[in-house]
């Protein structure tokens, strides 16, 4: 006899005649929903020290293009599938297309990329990439040093639980609590080792704004 099945037939005999062991109650942070969890990711994004904008749905595109202009991005990595809307006050954009696949020299050179996402957490401040459409494939988003990613209202959730539920575990997940930052090196925080240095979030509200 192993000293495995030594230690198994221990147990057994530890265990024999007791009660079966029921379900564990699990009693999960029911998810709040609504304005609540967006202002709640909205601040724990920038927490993370990255730049947020909230906006209407139909201030997308002009959000965009601010964004792009304050940071001086001309070249930027459009990933497939990505609305088409969001791009439309920016004619003179040079668009970086993935296909063919974009070497990892031309998305280190290019000036940010432009994305959609799969989710985001409001508790947490992350935000879920899965390459689906607007997301592309994983280098996408890590190699160039900017990222500016749109958030839809109706894909924050409250916690990571229900991210997790919503999100298809076969999927590639990234996932993104601000930009890439590390203090390995003599405790020194150093930025944009292993992915973009600076993020901007633009996150879209439903409706539109009154004046």
């Amino acid at each position: 006899m192993s000293s495995r099945d030594v230690i198994l037939a221990r147990v057994r005999a530890a265990v024999a005649g007791s009660a079966p062991v029921g379900e564990a109650a699990r009693a999960y942070r029911a998810p709040d929903g609504g304005a609540a969890d967006l202002e709640l990711f909205a601040e724990r994004v920038r927490d993370y020290r990255a730049v947020v904008h909230v906006v209407p749905d139909d201030e997308v595109p002009a959000a965009v293009a601010a964004a792009l202009a304050a940071r001086g991005a001309r070249r930027v990595v459009v990933p497939a599938g990505l609305p088409e809307e969001w791009l439309a006050a920016l004619p003179g954009l040079e668009r970086l297309v993935d296909d063919p696949p974009l070497a990892a020299s031309a998305l280190d050179a290019a000036d940010g990329v432009l994305s959609a996402c799969a989710a985001g957490v409001a508790e947490t401040g992350t935000i879920v990439l899965d390459a689906g459409p607007g997301q592309g494939r994983r280098a996408l988003t890590l190699l160039p040093d900017y990222h500016l990613c749109v958030v839809r209202a109706a894909q924050v959730v409250a916690s990571v639980p229900d991210a997790v539920a919503r999100l298809d575990p076969v999927r590639p997940l990234t996932w993104i609590s601000g930009p890439s930052a590390t203090s390995d090196i003599e405790l020194n925080r150093v930025e944009g080792v292993h992915g973009p240095r600076t993020l901007e979030v633009i996150v879209a509200e439903p409706g539109t704004r009154t004046s």
